[in-house]
């Protein structure tokens, strides 16, 4: 399954790469925190929107809390066929550590 390191994740944003930054939280957890730019698709209602992730419109980079989630579900899109999903390693909690402390952690 492939997934970008936060660090890496930032360097690809700076260089203005266009990556849609799926956050598949549930709604208590994004409304602490959450990555600029951002959209909110929960893990929880992925067969509601997961149509929604056009191939055309990627690549995605999924993320949650600690990345175990958004690895999940990269897994499945990965089993439909999907190349353009990204899990971000180590989820929000480690964008906060290693790229933006003013980034809540929880």
């Amino acid at each position: 399954m492939p997934s970008l390191d936060p660090l890496e994740l930032k360097r690809r944003l700076d260089a203005g790469e266009k990556l849609r930054l799926i956050d598949v939280r549930e709604a208590p957890e994004w409304s602490l925190c959450r990555l600029p730019g951002a959209e909110h698709y929960p893990m929880s209602r992925v067969q509601l929107w997961q149509a929604e992730l056009a191939p055309e419109g990627g690549p995605y980079v999924l993320y949650c809390h600690h990345g175990m989630r958004s690895a999940r579900l990269c897994q499945y899109f990965a089993q439909l066929g999907r190349t353009d999903v990204f899990d971000l390693a180590g989820g929000i909690d480690r964008w906060s550590q290693l790229v933006d402390p003013a980034v809540a952690r929880y």
